[in-house]
This record gives structure tokens, sequence and C-alpha cells, in this order.
């Protein structure tokens, strides 16, 4: 990797980010899947700050048991303050934690880079839940009782439930979505508002991120044995139902669904058609924010023909400059590269390196004063 390393710092030259590193990871024997999203995390900019902060916040906290959180703040730790500006680490910490943790990623077979990233963020959450929980009951065991009588209460009377904690990892990744409901005899509509880390979108042949997002939110008529119970009519009724994004997350993270299962065949088979994804991408969709414009960070992609089988690499861009991650190599690449990744027109086609999970960063809003 030496060679490598050298090669890419001689590409960078003297534009080399100052302060940036970039490393590739060791692969323990199909870990790419881990691989693949842990790059497009570290090169999500709020996502790592705030997970270096926690761990210079926490590190004294020695004798406390690891998690993937603290393997997680570890890792990015370690890769930050490398000396080098480029090499190989070996996320082992890390692994043994995330196998020890789930039976699911115990095994050697191939493995789904998005059911890793949705585990890995829950787990995350439930960490800094179960932290922050822990803190308020030792604030609240030390701290007088009459203290408590004139200071903010989180608990509040009359059953009404108290506010869920929204921790750092909800700030950059959580969204909200309203599901509308519209009865075609009354006109009422039911709303029920649902939160989501990332967005799993249907994709069709030669289509664009832009058209699936427009099918997502697409108005779907419920009738026949379909029908919908309306609470203002007591009775099942025609209706109307779209589902909308309502608050735009910081960081949207949009996963393509490209294993669908065929029933004829009784397995999943990976569909490989093309799906355009831009660089800049607008929400026009949404309730509140109708220009919410996005710019592409990183795309974990999927190589291979099938769904059991094959290898995961990532796209990152960081500093304006696009980067090849595939374990431990790490190349410099050309922006009009990342069209290749888009999937092949053709069913059969010798391309089978298909962007899978995309990460889009949130711009901050020009007209907003």
């Amino acid at each position: 990797m030496g060679a490598a390393g050298s090669k890419l710092e001689k590409a960078l030259g003297d534009q080399f980010p100052e302060g940036e590193r970039y490393f590739g990871l060791e692969n323990f024997g199909n870990t790419c899947y881990c691989n693949s999203v842990l790059q497009a995390l570290y090169f999500c900019v709020p996502f790592r700050e705030q997970l270096l902060d926690y761990y210079s916040r926490n590190k004294n906290g020695a004798d406390a048991e690891d998690n993937l959180l603290t393997c997680l703040a570890d890792l990015f730790t370690q890769i930050s303050s490398q000396k080098k500006k480029t090499g190989v680490i070996a996320p082992k910490r890390f692994v043994q934690r995330l196998k020890k943790q789930n039976e699911l990623f115990r095994s050697y077979m191939h493995q789904d880079a998005h059911e890793f990233l949705n585990f890995l963020l829950n787990e995350l959450v439930d960490i800094l839940e179960k932290e922050a929980q822990n803190a308020k009951d030792e604030a609240e065991t030390s701290s007088p009782p009459e203290k408590i009588v004139n200071g903010p209460k989180n608990t509040q009377a009359n059953g009404i439930k108290k506010e869920p904690l929204v921790t750092w990892v909800h700030k950059n990744f959580q969204g909200i979505l309203t599901n509308e409901t519209r009865c075609l005899r009354c006109e009422t509509v039911t709303a029920r508002d649902e939160t989501f880390f990332d967005l799993s979108l249907d994709i069709e042949q030669n289509s664009s991120i832009t058209s699936c997002l427009k099918n997502f939110s697409s108005t779907e008529t419920l009738n026949a044995e379909d029908k919908f119970f309306c609470d203002k009519c007591c009775s099942l009724q025609e209706a109307q139902k779209r589902m909308k994004i309502k608050k735009p997350p910081h960081i949207l993270v949009i996963h393509l669904k490209r294993f669908k299962y065929i029933e004829q065949l009784g397995r999943y088979k990976k569909l490989s058609y093309r799906v355009v994804f831009p660089l800049e991408l607008k929400l026009s969709n949404t309730v509140e924010d109708a220009d919410s414009e996005y710019s592409l960070f990183a795309v974990v992609v999927h190589v291979g023909s099938g769904p059991n089988h094959g290898h995961y690499v990532s796209l990152v861009k960081s500093h304006n400059h696009w980067l090849f991650f595939d374990d431990e190599n790490v190349e410099m690449i050309d922006e009009s590269a990342v069209q290749t990744f888009f999937g092949s027109a053709q069913e059969y086609s010798s391309n089978t390196d298909h962007g899978y999970i995309l990460f889009y960063e949130r711009l901050a809003s020009k007209n907003k004063s």
C-alpha cells in the first residue's frame, strides 16, 4: 500500500487537504459491506466531527465496556490522528464487536451493506439514549429535592408522553414522512407522521432518483378489498393515500432496492437497472421546504451480478475531489467516473458495478435570512 499511498499523495500534490486522512480499511474475509459504509460515514463530516467530539469527552471512561459506539469513535479517532496522510488501518476492534453484537454478521457469507447501515445507526441511537437516561437518573438522585421543584421537569404530569431524546445521530440522519389518507366520501384527511433514517426506493429501468422519489410520493387509490376504515364515516371507504417528506433530514440516505424477490424463481434477483443519481438533488415534493437542495458526497456500490455474492466499494467526495475506496486501496477518480455506477441500460451487461446507497448532504438555504 506504501506505493499506492504515495501515488494518491502524488496525485493530490499540494492540493492535499490540510488535516485530512485517506486510509483504506483491511478486509477480514467478506467485511467489504462494513468497510464501504464506514468510509461513507467517515466522510459525512458533521457525523464524523460529532463522533470525534464524543470520543474526546468520553475517552476517560476506560472502565466502561466496549460497545459499537466506542469502537466506531475509536476507529475514526485512529484514522484522523494518523501522522501519515494515507495508508491502511485494520478496523479489527469494530468488526469483532459487530460480530459479537449481532450473529447476522458473524458468518463469512455476503452481507447486505444497507442492513448493516440500518443496524449501526439504530444501535448508536440506543447507546446514546441509554447514556443520556443514565446521566439524567444520576443527576436526579444526586440533586436535593428542593432544587427540582423550581427546575424544568422533563417528565410531565397527566400521563403526557415526554418528548423523545434527540441525539446527534438523529440530528444528522432523521427525517419525517407524513402518510396522508383522504377519505373519498367525506374528504377527511388522516395524517400519520413517521421518522426515517433512510429512504428505500423502488427502481425502474432507465429512470432517475427524481422519478423514483416522485413514484414514492405518488397517490395510490385504496378500493375493493383495500378500502380504508374512515373514523368519521365509521365504515370502510375508498380513499387516496400518499407519502410525503414532511421534514427532510440534514443527511439524506437513499437506498435503491436493487434486490427483488422473484416469485417464479423463488429467490432474490439483482436489478442492474440504470438509475441516474445527480450530484445535486432538489427535493421539490416536501411539505415545509419546497426547495431542499442536496449535494452527493458518497455512494456505496454493489459489484456483482447476484444478491448472494459480490463485493462492495465506495465513492467519496472530499474537499471537491472524488476518491474510490476498495477495502485497502484508495485512489483518486474523476468526477465524470461517478456516472459509470448508474447501472446498465440493457439487462445483460458486463458492467456489474451499481450505485446501491447514496448519501446526500443538505446545502444551506441561500434565501433564509
